[in-house]
């Protein structure tokens, strides 16, 4: 592409020239014969910078780009942008021109890219003058409704559209809009906007308008579900779309009990194990070898309203969208959900593909993560809760079972400062029972049988396969303790050289008018904040616990070995003759000696009668 011509010198450059020249006249004539050395010499007439430049081009000796490709010949290399910085600089403008307009849902970037192809195809003359109506143009074109023979197709903005689905938020049941009416002071709609007040001192929470939005869901949600306590627990990101988690506790009661699931029969009416029994009878002379394998017996879940199911949780994708109960978690579920790490979709029918196998869907999953980070991160000032007066024989018997799961809110806290509960960690105690590696709260023995079944087991007659059964039962298992609740964070276990909590105040420029917040390092994305009497707990993350070192998936066991060769499977040789004429001949010795035994004892049997009689 051909150079613009350049400007001649300012007379002030020019003077200066000759001024300079002035003092030394024979460097002046050097010049000019340089400059008039080359191969092209200029015309009469044409100025001696026009000729300069044709010869040697666009970029002069004293330019910064001279010598751009040639390494360490330019004296201006440290003004060239560093490459890094060049690429990052226009990756920023390009996310730029990307933004969206709240207006027309439109870009910047799509906008100048229409406007240069509608340009290059029909190339009009003078461009410059006429980009203001190329502009418009566009824009008209792209929000040009589609005609039809009988009725327009209006365009659906993604901002309508939202709006129509949150439309539902704002009406009652009947349709119409809702007016102000007097709650009852023991309602158990929680109050989100005063907490994501409090949070977003510190930087967190959403924006007020979904805080708004989840508060209207709540509502509804209330006034659907019968619910004694209600609580925003917090948001976890997915790939396609996000939960929005409630906590709550259902009233007494309400909870619906789950049916167990019926064993399978047949059509006859027989259940399976006898069909089993049958066969075995028929099949007893020509069986293969029974395996000896015994699967571990299953852990029974925790019942609703305990352990690791105390609360029930509800969540939907978006606000406005319906709430969906997720089911109660189960040890299996959780152990295995500690060995995985996966993304949420957002679809709670969606299969969780891993291994180990996950005994569930993404419903399960998401339970099971949500049991562990309650478990881990919700924590309350010390003193708020205390142990509720129970009879000594109650305390007895949980302190058997690992300690006691019921606490009660303490009258006379008195709220610690700011100050206090961000210097020291003991300020805080968790609230919530751990979950043991056993996958409960509360351990239990799962060889241990109930009254019922040992009465059952006295009064059946016990065959040797049962004894011998009992016999390869461990006699006891090393019981698992967990911490007891309200445990200070102080001795929490730390991350190698990390603490596990983050404790800091809001602000430290108003330190009167600050507030404690917490921030777990084992879960990123669970908070805490603590004002006066007032504290709460909230998540709002990818649902993923924090790994020092990346995570390596478990292996798959090893191949199971054939099974071990012995006499009873391995074929024999024929035997030659010598061997069969001398197995007869001691089988027939054998059979010899036992009839010579017979005889002797009804010899003597007669003796003994003779000697009666």
């Amino acid at each position: 592409m051909a150079e613009p011509p350049r400007e001649p010198p300012s007379p002030a450059v020019a003077q200066d020239g000759q001024e300079q020249g002035k003092d030394n006249p024979q460097e002046l004539d050097q010049d000019q014969d340089q400059r008039e050395s080359g191969s092209q010499r200029h015309a009469p007439g044409q100025a001696p910078y026009r000729a300069y430049e044709h010869r040697h081009g666009p970029y002069q000796p004293h330019e910064p780009g001279y010598g751009l490709y040639q390494p360490g010949f330019s004296p201006y290399d440290d003004e060239i942008p560093d490459p890094e910085s060049r690429t990052l600089a226009v990756e920023n403008a390009k996310a730029y021109l990307l933004k969206s307009s709240t207006t027309s849902g439109l870009n910047l970037y799509d906008h100048l890219a229409n406007m240069l192809t509608k340009i290059l195809d029909e190339k009009p003359t003078n461009a410059v003058d006429i980009i203001e109506n190329i502009s418009k143009d566009v824009k008209r074109a792209q929000f040009q409704k589609k005609m039809d023979t009988l009725r327009d197709e209006h365009e659906i903005l993604p901002t309508f559209e939202a709006a129509e689905k949150r439309k539902a938020l704002f009406l009652k049941g009947n349709g119409e809009a809702d007016e102000l009416e007097e709650e009852p002071e023991d309602t158990p709609l929680p109050n989100v906007m005063e907490t994501a007040f409090y949070f977003e001192q510190a930087g967190i929470g959403l924006s007020k308008d979904e805080t708004y939005h989840i508060f209207l869901a709540l509502k509804n949600l209330i006034n659907v579900q019968p619910i004694q306590t209600c609580r925003f627990w917090g948001k976890i990101l997915g790939l396609e779309m996000n939960y929005i988690i409630a906590e709550v506790q259902c009233q007494e009661g309400e909870e619906e009990e789950e049916t167990e699931e019926e064993e399978p029969t047949e059509e006859g009416g027989k259940e399976v194990d006898e069909i089993e029994d049958e066969d075995d009878e028929k099949e007893k002379e020509d069986k293969p070898p029974e395996s000896t394998y015994k699967p571990p017996p299953v852990i029974p879940k925790e019942e609703n309203g305990t352990g690791a199911n105390k609360y029930v949780y509800f969540v939907c994708n978006e606000p406005g969208t319906p709430w969906v109960k997720l089911p109660p978690v189960t040890p299996a579920q959780i152990v295995c959900a500690r060995k995985i790490k996966k993304f949420f979709t957002g679809r709670l029918d969606a299969p969780v593909v891993s291994f180990p196998p996950f005994p569930g869907n993404e419903a399960n999953y998401l339970r099971a993560q949500i049991a562990r980070i309650s478990a881990g991160t919700q924590i309350s000032p010390i003193g708020f809760y205390q142990f509720a007066e129970e009879e000594e024989e109650e305390e007895e018997e949980e302190e058997e079972e690992g300690g006691r799961g019921t606490y009660e809110e303490n009258p006379d806290f008195q709220p610690l400062s700011v100050a206090e509960m961000v210097d020291s960690l003991s300020t805080w105690v968790h609230h919530t029972q751990s979950i043991l590696q056993q996958g409960r709260c509360v351990w239990l023995n799962p060889f241990k049988k109930s009254e019922g079944e040992e009465e059952e087991e006295e009064e059946e007659d016990n065959d040797d396969e049962d004894e011998e059964e009992k016999a390869e039962e461990p006699e006891a298992l090393q019981q698992e303790i967990g911490p007891p609740l309200l445990t200070p964070l102080s001795e929490d276990e730390g991350i190698q050289n990390i603490p596990a909590w983050t404790a800091q105040a809001s602000t430290n420029l108003i330190p009167q008018h600050a507030v404690a917040i917490l921030q777990s390092n084992w879960w990123p994305g669970a908070y805490a904040f603590a004002s006066g009497r007032k504290f709460d707990n909230i998540y709002f993350g990818w649902g993923h616990k924090y790994s020092p070192e990346n995570h390596t998936p478990a292996l798959p066991l090893p191949v199971q070995a054939e099974y071990p060769s012995g006499p009873e499977v391995t074929e024999t040789r024929d035997p030659t003759l010598e061997e069969e004429l001398a197995f007869k001949a001691s089988k027939e010795a054998v059979l010899d000696e036992a009839e010579e035994e017979e005889d002797e004892e009804d010899a003597e049997e007669d003796d003994e009668e003779a000697d009666n009689d």
